[in-house]
């Protein structure tokens, strides 16, 4: 390889001035109090955000982040189980990442303070890691992946494309009634117990993306190797990233595991790559901003969330969607619990105001065995109008206002007190009745098409497409 001229000289230059270059001095702590989650430390200094271990003789020194500061005590949130400590353990703040300087690259300026910094790559494909990028799958140590900062900068919102290329999900009542726009952002709004991680999982199988990121945050451990098994399936796994932060990590782990999965979604994005990013669930990470936020003495505001909780969503939600002048795009479902199927709760509330579309699971649906239980009449796309045609618009409008009237006519026909003949419209939602339910249920190893979708819809319909 030859080397420009110029090349040794800048190399040199740049290798003294790193060491001439004067290291803040990285001052140590102590810890005084452990109280519930936070532990807090007397003598560090060390901005919001650094990541510090707290070292106790003859033990392993767990990692915490710096979350807030009280006059000059620092409020930190353990990342490990802090079984063992006591006061006097020493906080230190860990080493500043320092970039070694290569010949024949720019150089680079010298990175202050302890960055967090996780692998990514595409070593990532086909493997299960946890919030801090350790494997979990026993597949060995990831190989042809970087250090890489976590937080990103944002994009500039006149710098992405808008939606308006179809996405086929493989479901066919998302593909007609609910098309979704590549780069769009859906909340998948569903109690417990009615179907979210399977339909996740036959998204996650026919969808077409080159890869797919999946962060399992706050679910049942057990969960985790089911859906990996028996859900998303080796097929849907040889192109997926998965990121497990279970209900027994740490809060400050479960954000961060979401944040880790957005992060690398935006890896492949950036390298042009159409991205799905499966996130189950959103509300687990606002949770996790509520213990944390509560224990350092943040005030509740709505059911108990504190204002911060509702300020991160939109920060972690932004970051998906539509890449730099259409380089690239992440395509996001955010699955959100409904506490006692309350779609009035706070976080699915303002999850439904910052997001594209929203997907209703109904449990009424999944108890009389319709799957995938989606509400039709209270779930929808809001891109659908500009990524489909016309004919295809008219078509689920046409299917929704008959699907309609059946539902909200349903007791008086079911009772007998409808007689046949008095409204036309109803009568026709009557007669296609079997055939729209019929319609609206797929096999969770069953693939359907948007192109097959939109002409078994208009054949239902006696329409052409």
């Amino acid at each position: 390889m030859a080397i420009e001229p110029g090349a040794w000289e800048r190399f040199l230059q740049e290798a003294r001035a790193r060491a001439r270059a004067e290291l803040p001095l990285q001052s140590s702590g102590t810890l005084t109090r452990l109280t519930g989650l936070v532990l807090e430390a007397s003598g560090l200094r060390a901005p919001v955000g650094s990541q510090c271990t707290v070292q106790m003789p003859g033990q392993e020194p767990v990692l915490a982040e710096v979350v807030g500061f009280a006059g000059d005590h620092a409020l930190l949130m353990p990342a490990g189980d802090t079984q063992g400590l006591s006061s006097g353990a020493s906080v230190v703040p860990a080493a500043p990442y320092v970039p070694v300087p290569r010949l024949g690259e720019p150089p680079r300026a010298l990175l202050r303070g302890s960055v967090l910094r996780l692998p990514m790559g595409a070593g990532l494909l086909g493997r299960v890691v946890d919030a801090q990028g350790q494997p979990l799958d026993h597949g060995g140590p990831l190989a042809e992946v970087a250090a890489v900062p976590l937080g990103r900068g944002q994009i500039n919102a006149m710098e992405r494309d808008p939606v308006r290329t179809p996405l086929d999900t493989g479901v066919r009542a998302i593909n007609a009634l609910l098309t979704v726009g590549r780069g769009q952002r859906l909340g998948l709004f569903a109690g417990s117990g009615v179907g979210k991680s399977v339909l996740l999982g036959m998204m996650a199988r026919y969808t077409q993306a080159d890869v797919i990121v999946v962060g399992l945050i706050g679910e049942r451990g057990r969960e985790v190797k089911e859906f990996i098994e028996d859900i998303l399936g080796a097929e849907g796994r040889a192109r997926s990233v998965v990121v497990a932060a279970p209900a027994d990590a740490p809060p400050l782990l479960r954000m961060q595991g979401a944040a880790y999965a957005t992060a690398v979604a935006e890896h492949f994005r950036d390298q042009g790559q159409h991205v799905l990013l499966l996130m189950d669930s959103l509300t687990r990470y606002a949770m996790a901003q509520r213990e944390i936020a509560l224990a350092i003495g943040e005030p509740p505001a709505t059911k108990g969330y504190p204002p911060s909780c509702f300020a991160r969503l939109p920060q972690l939600v932004e970051r998906s969607g539509n890449g730099l002048h259409g380089v690239g795009s992440i395509t996001a479902f955010y699955t959100v619990l409904s506490e006692g199927d309350d779609q009035q709760d706070p976080i699915a509330d303002a999850a439904r105001a910052i997001l594209d579309g929203h997907i209703v699971l109904s449990r009424a649906l999944a108890e009389a065995g319709h799957y995938p239980a989606i509400d039709i009449e209270q779930s929808a796309s809001r891109v659908m109008h500009s990524v489909v045609s016309r004919g295809h618009l008219e078509l689920a409008r046409r299917f929704r206002a008959l699907y309609s009237r059946y539902q909200k006519s349903r007791d008086l026909i079911q009772v007998g007190a409808y007689v046949p003949g008095t409204d036309p419209q109803l009568d026709e939602a009557i007669r296609l009745q079997p055939q729209m339910a019929a319609f609206l249920q797929q096999d969770m190893y069953e693939a359907a098409t948007l192109e097959h979708s939109v002409q078994a819809m208009a054949q239902l319909l006696d329409a052409s497409p």
